[in-house]
């Protein structure tokens, strides 16, 4: 789920001044605008300096956006339109204008720990050296045990860790590594631990597919080749054309809908920001005028499997994370995490998106590697799962199962393939099956370049290649 900030909302004229210009500013002066601001859909958001960039960030649930300074006041976010923060008479700042609203400053009283700025928090972080240590055992369906005979290379995860904690790899929030059916590595930064439950971002699209294996087996939904249309009588759809009746639950699952919809394309009629203010995702999506025939092409479009979620939750007469509970968390012993699938503009900054622990991910990729059996238990069928991580498109230049990117990552001049469930931001669950590894990665590079498949590739699959 591409995240399309809200602030590319906020523009006034004053501000497109600076917007070519650079312009420096204090960390002092920075902190005037911290605080809890107004947001959309009467939420708030968060405004905080960093002591270590010294950059102001906009701060929403987990995810954290850049403000760049234009001007004393006026500051660009990552596409580059201003920000415009407002002061009253006596200098004070007190809220920030959008081109429709004035969201005002709410509470300065707001406390940022110093830990969400830095990697760790080491007493002598410039001599810092890493001492691998083996994943506690928790009994709570992860076995663990040390990297010893794994084949994995400790002096590769000592540098990987040596440069995430010096900040080379700025904002990963964990790295976890799973060797056959044992957690060998686990470490986490800044504020994130253990505990800490995880934006899964459009890492959540294989959590639906794997739910529409389930319902398949279940006999909820007959099969994949089931029109999507009848599945929603109530609408009375824009659009409408033979080819939109003729989109099946594969094409979802695919991304090979037809429906004019594609991140990739920003000349696209549908895109994740206007479906996510819309008041009914699933019908902003099946509105949208058909640019090609069901199943030819792979376009990235998040309102697919939106849609397939809901087509499941009719089937099931459940709401989704209620048959993801009955059906799949709680066999894998997932009992801690957040999932609101609500498809409207209430959502429009949670995208419908689960939240898990990282080791709740592993399990997820556990359950993959080892073809669908989870503490000796079939939860998925393993012909589900074989069909998931198999080509049945190509979706921006990658190879797509179903709802699964089947990626490969070279490793000093080795190629490695995978299976990855991933989200914005650097959330990865790579499924390496020849190796018998899954790899969890969390990050906060929200609309950004993330790092997770450079560590991947530079720290962790270059231990088995052959010699």
């Amino acid at each position: 789920m591409k995240k399309i900030f809200v602030m590319v909302m906020l523009i006034t004229t004053s501000a497109l001044v600076f917007a070519q210009h650079s312009y420096k500013i204090t960390y002092n002066d920075l902190k005037e605008f911290e605080g809890v601001y107004q947001y959309i859909n009467h939420t708030t958001l968060k405004i905080a300096v960093s002591p270590k960039d010294t950059i102001l960030y906009a701060i929403v649930n987990q995810s954290r956006y850049p403000l760049k300074p234009a001007s004393r006041d006026v500051f660009l976010n990552t596409y580059k339109v201003p920000v415009e923060f407002l002061r009253n008479k006596s200098n004070t700042v007190v809220g920030y204008v959008t081109r429709k609203d004035t969201f005002r400053l709410i509470t300065k009283n707001v406390f940022f720990p110093k830990q969400m700025w830095y990697p760790r928090m080491a007493a002598n972080a410039e001599n810092y050296h890493y001492q691998y240590t083996v994943p506690a055992n928790f009994h709570d369906g992860l076995k663990t045990s040390g990297i010893v005979k794994t084949g994995l290379d400790s002096t590769l995860l000592n540098d990987m860790m040596n440069k995430i904690v010096a900040g080379d790899y700025p904002n990963v929030h964990s790295v976890l590594i799973i060797k056959g059916d044992k957690l060998v590595f686990e470490e986490y930064f800044y504020e994130y631990g253990r505990d800490s439950l995880q934006e899964q971002r459009s890492a959540t699209k294989s959590m639906v597919s794997a739910l529409t294996g389930i319902a398949l087996h279940q006999k909820l939904i007959k099969s994949i080749k089931e029109l999507v249309l009848p599945y929603f009588p109530e609408y009375k759809l824009a659009n409408y054309s033979d080819l939109k009746s003729r989109i099946t639950i594969e094409d979802l699952i695919t991304n090979q809908s037809g429906l004019n919809y594609d991140a990739a394309y920003d000349k696209s009629v549908g895109n994740e920001t206007a479906m996510n203010y819309s008041d009914d995702w699933v019908k902003y999506t099946l509105d949208l005028p058909m640019i090609d025939t069901p199943g030819r092409k792979g376009r990235y479009d998040s309102g697919n499997p939106i849609t397939m979620g809901r087509i499941i939750e009719k089937a099931s007469g459940q709401n989704l994370p209620a048959f993801a509970i009955k059906n799949l968390l709680t066999p894998m012993g997932i009992t801690y995490f957040k999932w609101n699938f609500k498809p409207d503009k209430s959502n429009a900054e949670d995208f419908c998106q689960i939240y898990l622990r990282p080791r709740d991910m592993a399990k997820f990729g556990m359950l993959y590697l080892n073809n669908g059996v989870y503490n000796n238990r079939q939860l998925i069928p393993a012909e589900w799962v074989r069909q998931s991580l198999s080509k049945h498109s190509t979706v921006q230049g990658v190879d797509y199962g179903y709802l699964w990117w089947l990626k490969y990552l070279d490793a000093n001049g080795v190629r490695y393939y995978g299976k990855a469930a991933q989200g914005n931001g650097g959330q990865k669950i790579y499924v390496f099956q020849e190796q018998q590894l899954v790899i969890v990665i969390t990050g906060g590079n929200y609309n950004s370049q993330s790092p997770s498949d450079e560590l991947i590739k530079t720290y962790i699959l270059p231990a088995f290649n052959k010699k």
